[in-house]
């Protein structure tokens, strides 16, 4: 059974909006970071706010590299979030690699499967 998750849209608002501390940074400040390193893609202050409020919006190649390097993330999670919200993942797919450092990043209260996964990425990187 495939498995989809807003992941995106939750990994964005984990680091960026208006109730911001010590962890989060404003939609502004994002904005200011997010630049796609290989097209200098660089997403509008409204498109961020959107995905922040967990509006629909269109994900594109550029907009995955500025939401990594305006996090300050691999580009593989950042894509990896966007293929399970876009698309999802079996669960043999989860084993390893850019879905289980995701699934570790969000905080995902797993079901069975994704508990393996969860458990052996903390064995492997004792994280």
């Amino acid at each position: 059974m495939t498995r989809q998750l807003d992941a995106l849209t939750r990994l964005v608002r984990q680091r960026v909006g208006t109730h911001t501390g010590d962890n989060k940074m404003s939609i502004a400040q994002f904005c200011a970071k997010a630049i796609d390193p290989e097209s200098k893609y660089q997403p509008s202050n409204g498109l961020i706010g959107k995905i922040v409020r967990g509006e629909t919006y269109k994900v594109a190649p550029e907009l995955v590299g500025a939401i990594a390097a305006g996090l300050g993330l691999p580009r593989d999670v950042v894509a990896a979030a966007a293929h399970l919200q876009l698309i999802g993942y079996e669960e043999s797919e989860l084993r390893d690699g850019a879905p289980a450092k995701l699934m570790r990043r969000l905080g995902i209260k797993p079901g069975a499967p994704e508990r393996a996964v969860a458990e052996r990425w903390e064995r492997e990187t004792g994280q």
